[in-house]
Parts: structure tokens; C-alpha cells; sequence
């Protein structure tokens, strides 16, 4: 979440006026998304919250059965955080439109059309938790795989994708290319059924529908890592932890390098899934050897600040920035940021964005208002 707030700070404008700096050009990679295929820090967040909700989900579930709930009240609350999900992603996604933009590949909607059936795994053995997901992933790589791939005649530019572009593969990789794959295939049918301005053709930037079914893959290595850490409480299943997260990125560079399925984020590859998984259990493997086997938990103040209002952070980010921009410029005048020069003026109206939506948030942790779907 901080990291998707942090997007304010524009750092690839600040590479830009800084042309050859290192420093700042690895920022930039790592605050933007890869065109295609491969990974930044930033193609993990999405990954990372699908990752964690998976994770929480055995303690809800533990929870809620403590406090008396039942499997009906439970299934009810589960379609109905999954109804909110969805609309509340077609909600962000519509805000610049002059109709309800009806799109699904938000990070909200992903997770809302995946949670009732990572909900009804939450409640299976671990081999049929592992047996879905290995469904999962070989049947939609199977899919893709026998959708015929675009020919050398195949028009790019019909689908937004520039003839000259370097990032399409070749051979049988070239099933997973930009906007000529089963899922924009889908997309074509699918999103076209809902009112719109023009025919849906393509999405600029790739994403898909469909994506919700790998990201479900992703939900449920969150829900076995959750389940390995309630298991082994108080200790960490440091272990299992590094174990998968070796086997994970192992295991998507493989398929990737053979050719048998590219690491790409923006239509969530069956690889991806691997990948950004193994990730994602050394990332709360790394934060768990910190905070609780050695104890340093103060310094993370601020970022559970953030992380126990998730859904609020993620729409202070999409429905705030523009009023802080704007209040800034209103009443400190439009060069108020341009101490350091021009080139370092979007860092620095960005970190006042960024306290400011930190400071929402804290006024929420301490009154105890947290947003939950």
C-alpha cells in the first residue's frame, strides 16, 4: 500500500530532467510497471495485496468461527465482500469517465471475483488447497496455449500495439503477446455485452479479465502461507517460508527462459503466478524474521499505520490526490516546490501528497476507524 501511495512522488518525471543518473533512474524503474515482460519493484504490489489476502483469510476465518459464526453467515459475508469488491473497482476505474466504465482488471475487482472460491478453500484439507491451484494454473496455461497464436501476418496495430514493438515473442511464447491472446479475445466478447462509449477493442496497457483466475493462484499461496504461520504460532515457518519462495521464482524463471510461459504481470502468466508468489513468501518471510524473531517493531509504526486500513489507503490514493495537489498550488502558490529546481518539483509536491494521505490515514488508526469490507 505505501508503495502504491508512493506513486505520487513521480520519480520517472524526476529521472526525465536528470538524464544518465543512476540513482534516480533505478528509482524509476522500480516505481513503474515493466512494458511487458519481467518485474520491478512495483509489479508487486498487486501481487503482494492478492497475496495478503490470502494470508489473513485463516485467521478471519479462525475468527469468526470463535465468535459463534456459521458456515451460511460466513458464505453470505464472503459473495457479499466479493460483490462490494468487484463495483468498488468499476467505481475507481469510472471516475474520469462520462459513464460507468465497465472494467475488471482492477486490483479490487481481480480479488472480488477470486474470494468466494479462495473463501470455500479456506475450509479444505491442504492437498486439495494445492490440487486448485495446480488446476488453476495448468488449466489457464493449457487455454492460452491452445488459442491459435497470432500469425506473421497478425495486424498489431489494430490492437494498440505498434508494429516495431520489441517486447513480443516469437515461437510458442507469442501465445502470451500484447492484446492478440485468448484473454483480450474474451475481453472482446465480454466487455462489449456492458453499455459504453465505443466498442471495447483493447486495453492500452494489456490487462484482462481473465486475470482474476491466475490471481486466484496467487490468493491461494496467501491462504497456505497463512495457514503454515497459524499452524506453527508462535514460532515462523522460516523454513517453509524461504523453501517456497525459492521454489516459486525457481520455478516461473524456468518456464519462462524455456519459452513454455513468459513472466509477464499485465495479463498475470500462470509464470507470473509462480514468480511473484515465490516473491511474495520471501518478502513475509524477510518482514517476519524482522518484526517478530528479532523484535524490531517500532520502526514499522507507520506502515501499520497503513496496513490496518488497506481499502482506505487504496482509495485515499485514488480519490484524494487531486485535492491535495490542488490545495497546495491554491494556497502555496504554484512554485512552492521548486526550491531544489524544476527537475525535483514532482518529488517534492508528491511527499507532501504522501504525508498528507499518511495523516488521514493516522487519524483514522486513532480514533479506531477502519474501513472493512
Amino acid at each position: 500500500m505505501l508503495l502504491m501511495m508512493a506513486e505520487v512522488l513521480e520519480l520517472a518525471e524526476v529521472a526525465k530532467a536528470y538524464p544518465g543518473n543512476w540513482f534516480w533512474s533505478i528509482l524509476a524503474y522500480n516505481q513503474t510497471h515493466v512494458e511487458w515482460a519481467g518485474c520491478s519493484l512495483h509489479d508487486l504490489i498487486q501481487p503482494s495485496f492478492s497475496f495478503l489476502v490470502g494470508v489473513a483469510l485463516p485467521y478471519s476465518i479462525a475468527s469468526r468461527l470463535a465468535k459463534g459464526g456459521t458456515f451460511g453467515k460466513m458464505w453470505a459475508h464472503a459473495i457479499w465482500r466479493s460483490v462490494l469488491l468487484v463495483f468498488l473497482g468499476i467505481f475507481l476505474r469510472s471516475m474520469h469517465s462520462s459513464q460507468t466504465y465497465f472494467t475488471f482488471e482492477d486490483t479490487l475487482t481481480q480479488i472480488g471475483l477470486g474470494y468466494p472460491i479462495l473463501f470455500l478453500l479456506g475450509f479444505c484439507r491442504p492437498r486439495w488447497q494445492w490440487t486448485a491451484f495446480a488446476c488453476v494454473l495448468f488449466g489457464y496455461w493449457l487455454a492460452w496455449a491452445l488459442y491459435p497464436a497470432p500469425g506473421p501476418g497478425f495486424d498489431y496495430g489494430a490492437v494498440g500495439v505498434p508494429a516495431n514493438w520489441p517486447h513480443n515473442f516469437t515461437g510458442f511464447a507469442s501465445h502470451w503477446n500484447k492484446n492478440s491472446n485468448l484473454g483480450n479475445a474474451f475481453d472482446q466478447w465480454f466487455l462489449n455485452l456492458f453499455p459504453r462509449t465505443r466498442p471495447f477493442v483493447f486495453n492500452g496497457g494489456g490487462y484482462l479479465t481473465l486475470s482474476f483466475i491466475p490471481t486466484l493462484g496467487t490468493m491461494i499461496l496467501g491462504l497456505i502461507g497463512g495457514q503454515w504461520l497459524r499452524e506453527a504460532a508462535p514460532r515462523i515457518p522460516m523454513k517453509k517460508l524461504l523453501i517456497a519462495g525459492a521454489i516459486g521464482i525457481a520455478a516461473g524463471l524456468l518456464l519462462h527462459f524455456t519459452g513454455i510461459c513468459p513472466v509477464v504481470k499485465r495479463i498475470w502468466t500462470p509464470a507470473w503466478t509462480l514468480f511473484s508468489g515465490g516473491a511474495c513468501f520471501l518478502i513475509l518471510a524477510a518482514f517476519s524474521w524482522i518484526i517478530d524473531i528479532q523484535g524490531y517493531r517500532k520502526w514499522a509504526f507507520p506502515l501499520v499505520v497503513i496496513g490496518m486500513n488497506s481499502i482506505a489507503a487504496y482509495l485515499v490514493a485514488h480519490l484524494f490526490h487531486n485535492f491535495f495537489a490542488s490545495s497546495f498550488r491554491i494556497h502555496l502558490g504554484p512554485n512552492a516546490f521548486k526550491f531544489l529546481g524544476d527537475g525535483m518539483e514532482p518529488f517534492w509536491s508528491g511527499l507532501a501528497v504522501l504525508i498528507c494521505y499518511w495523516l488521514v490515514l493516522f487519524w483514522m488508526y486513532r480514533r479506531k476507524l477502519f474501513l472493512k469490507i
